[in-house]
């Protein structure tokens, strides 16, 4: 029995689904099988300097299958009626932009989600300095866990640093940040490698 058939039987999700959508599953799960003929080229003529055909023209076949974990990169929890926390963000401009966000959502995520120009060029991993946001109220800074050193090294490339800087892709909102009113720094300073050459 061919391989794809024997997916869609060992599979119940796939006991509906065409010989085509089981055969391109068959391609990406590891499975070892003899190809057919018809599946693979002719086999070359002896060459005149003496060199053997391919070795999977003789050869089992077998295709590997690999999956990882969906990871959600920038993803914004939508917040439960009457959970809701809130933060602000001042743009460049001083124009004020008020958010309800969720418990566990990160400053550099929430911004990224409501189109604020907020950069996090390292993707929000602590390595640059383009999330950097100025907290304007310096009771909610001390309710904020002090910044690691990690996250001091890239505050000290940051444009514009401030007592109360903070990188938003390390500020995670919680109930004791409710209300929290952060800046955006006018510019952003993005250090690459290929600034040093």
């Amino acid at each position: 029995m061919s391989t794809p058939k024997l997916l869609a039987q060992a599979l119940p999700s796939l006991s509906l689904a065409s010989k085509r959508t089981a055969g391109s599953i068959a391609r990406h799960v590891r499975c070892s099988t003899k190809p057919s003929a018809a599946a693979l080229p002719a086999a070359p003529s002896p060459s005149p300097l003496g060199l053997r055909p391919p070795a999977w023209s003789t050869a089992m076949q077998s295709r590997a299958f690999s999956a990882s974990a969906a990871v959600s990169h920038g993803h914004v929890h939508a917040p439960k009626p009457g959970e809701e926390l809130y933060v602000t963000f001042i743009d460049k401009e001083g124009a004020e932009h008020k958010i309800a966000v969720a418990k566990g959502d990160n400053l550099l995520d929430i911004a990224q989600a409501n189109d604020l120009e907020m950069e996090g060029a390292c993707g929000g991993s602590c390595a640059c300095s383009t999330c950097h946001v100025i907290v304007t109220d310096q009771d909610y800074y001390d309710k904020m866990p002090e910044p690691d050193d990690d996250e001091n090294d890239m505050l000290d490339l940051a444009f514009g640093l401030q007592e109360t800087s903070r990188l938003g892709c390390q500020v995670v909102m919680t109930p004791e940040l409710d209300g929290l009113k952060v800046k955006l720094p006018s510019m952003t300073r993005n250090l690459q490698s290929s600034d040093f050459k």
